[in-house]
């Protein structure tokens, strides 16, 4: 009797425990996605204006574009010009550290740039810029 447990035991096959490996797979990609920086685009081309005291800005969080029509782009979609204070007001609670930098098309009406500069700091943001395109 102490034969056949003896044999059951031996002829057993190991097994290899994959929850562990796994567990650690999905934390290392989560780590990638959080620490990974994405670019961020308004969604929409406009010709920038040249200057040549243009300095380029790391960390821009929320961009807004103005077109030469005067649509206001936020985040790909077309937003009504007095809807930019609620829109920057909810990015810049995401993430209060970020900046505001406007894309002005060079044919843009500035009244309209001043407009959406102005809601910009109404909503906080103490922090805004507006592109230009080095010469």
């Amino acid at each position: 009797m102490r034969n056949r447990h003896s044999r059951r035991q031996s002829g057993a096959i190991a097994e290899v425990n994959m929850t562990p490996l796994i567990d650690m797979v999905f934390i290392l990609l989560i780590f990638f996605i959080v620490t990974t920086s994405f670019v961020k685009e308004t969604g929409v081309d406009v010709s920038r204006p040249s200057a040549k005291t243009a300095v380029k800005k790391e960390k821009a969080n929320i961009l807004i574009a103005i077109k030469p029509n005067g649509e206001v782009w936020i985040d790909k979609r077309m937003i009504d010009r007095r809807a930019v204070r609620a829109n920057v007001e909810r990015m810049h609670a995401e993430n209060p550290e970020g900046s505001v930098i406007i894309l002005a098309d060079k044919e843009s009406k500035t009244g309209l740039l001043i407009e959406v500069m102005d809601q910009a700091r109404l909503a906080g943001v103490a922090n805004v810029s507006i592109a230009a395109e080095k010469d």
